[in-house]
């Protein structure tokens, strides 16, 4: 198995590193439940999508 010939520098190695970040997804609150909701989700409790009913949602 090769190795690496010279150590890398910690700033290539934070380069390297800049786009293992977690970024916080964001959300709305749902008008009808109240409940935060993922964008482009359809809402499963309700079956509504951007304000139609796609399809007959959960009774809980």
């Amino acid at each position: 198995m090769p190795h690496p010939k010279r150590r890398q520098s910690s700033t290539r190695r934070d380069k390297r590193r800049t786009h293992d970040k977690l970024i916080a997804r964001p959300f709305y609150i749902d008008p009808i439940t109240g409940e935060a909701t993922l964008y482009h989700r359809v809402n499963l409790t309700t079956g509504r999508y951007k304000g139609q009913q796609v399809f007959e949602g959960k009774e809980e």
